[in-house]
């Protein structure tokens, strides 16, 4: 296949630009061409190639993006509905190595699965997209046709929130793409029973990118009476009540959110073991705090929505994460344990590290660090891109 018989528009790097590319990163970024061509529509496929002339590869090519050129093939090939096919199908079954016969699962993580900016999450027999590059919206038809020959799903559907479109310039409501989504479905992860509503709340509906680590962390909660804050559809909650938890209080801000999670408890038979609580988790926690509540907890969960939208608003992430951790670590007398996530890529592991240090120190308690956890394996990182590794979790022993 020649790069003349693709039609492809012209991309060049300034000199020695390459270097990133050649360690295996996919981004390029504006101010590392030396020409962008305005008059290009995003997301035409463009080749790019070094200053002194040598092919690195195809990619979704955004003039009005800083992420300019997203790389999809290291080779000069079409990008057809073929194309889109192969990469599904690949993902589709590094899922079935990954995660035996699970049915609900993250089916495609964007770069990591060649599929740049494309999201794609299975629950049972229903997709739920996210689409974060203009190159992936303009081939949403070759995406839902490789996922139909694949999957043959009962519905499609594309949800168009995600703060990031704005960065490519896209807009749009969210829509049905194929078949009709019904407003909830059932899925199982580990024996237990989630009601999720599809298209709703958080993500595309549903964590699944903590699955692993409730299901590692589930048995510490046995006999402990457990706060679970931000705990969206409670799936932590359900967890650590079927490890045997004495009582489990779960607190989030949503409604709707713990409507599903109230549902979900009786579907389990859990529903006498816990609490579920609308609510600021930093209001209920400082109630905690202040000897204003009853049965006070010996291990806290915290998994709070990303306070990072952008590398700008890090200093002061890092600090809220360090006062949330340090009135969590007080709380706790001898031996309590608390499980803390965040769920930025801007937050690398030495920040991580960095406000837990501080947040102990606060808090005047002696935590241990028994383990740190990622996403589950349904979320795979790119070793040579650290924009794919975003969720870190970890286990504290306080004393």
């Amino acid at each position: 296949m020649t790069t003349k018989s693709l039609d492809l528009v012209e991309l060049t790097l300034k000199p020695d630009e390459e270097d990133r590319l050649n360690r295996g990163h996919l981004w390029v970024f504006s101010n590392e061409l030396a020409a962008v061509p305005k008059t290009v529509p995003p997301g035409t496929l463009a080749l790019l190639k070094t200053s002194k002339g040598k092919t690195m590869g195809v990619g979704f090519f955004n003039p009005n993006s800083l992420i300019a050129f997203r790389l999809l093939s290291r080779e000069p090939r079409p990008v057809d509905q073929d194309f889109f096919k192969d990469r599904l199908q690949a993902a589709l079954d590094r899922r079935k190595r990954w995660l035996g016969d699970a049915r609900s699962f993250r089916l495609c993580f964007g770069e990591s699965d060649g599929l740049p900016g494309l999201v794609v999450d299975k629950y049972e027999d229903c997709l739920v997209l996210e689409v974060l590059s203009a190159g992936i919206e303009l081939r949403l038809d070759d995406v839902v046709a490789g996922l139909d020959a694949i999957l043959k799903p009962r519905a499609v559907y594309v949800r168009n929130e995600h703060p990031a479109r704005a960065l490519e310039g896209l807009a749009g409501p969210s829509r049905t793409l194929l078949g009709t989504l019904p407003e909830t479905v059932v899925i199982e992860e580990d024996g237990l029973k989630f009601l999720v509503g599809l298209g709703k709340g958080q993500k595309t509906g549903y964590y699944f990118d903590q699955r692993e680590n409730r299901k590692a962390v589930a048995p510490l909660a046995k006999g402990r009476n457990v706060l679970d804050l931000y705990c969206y559809t409670g799936s932590f909650a359900l967890y650590a009540a079927r490890a045997g938890a004495l009582r489990v209080v779960a607190v989030d801000s949503s409604g709707p959110a713990l409507e599903l999670a109230r549902e979900s408890a009786k579907l389990n038979g859990l529903e006498g073991k816990v609490l579920f609580e609308e609510g600021d988790a930093e209001g209920i926690l400082d109630e905690f705090s202040s000897a204003r509540r009853q049965l006070m907890p010996d291990m806290v969960l915290l998994d709070p929505p990303s306070l990072v939208p952008s590398r700008k608003h890090l200093p002061q992430a890092l600090k809220a994460y360090s006062r949330l951790n340090a009135n969590a670590f007080r709380l706790l007398l001898g031996g309590g344990v608390v499980v803390t996530s965040t769920c930025s890529h801007h937050v690398s592991h030495e920040g991580f590290m960095d406000f837990l240090r501080d947040a102990a120190g606060k808090s005047q308690k002696t935590a241990r660090l028994l383990e740190v956890r990622g996403a589950a394996k349904d979320h795979p990182v790119l070793l040579t891109m650290p924009e794919t590794e975003y969720l870190r979790c970890a286990v504290i022993e306080i004393s």
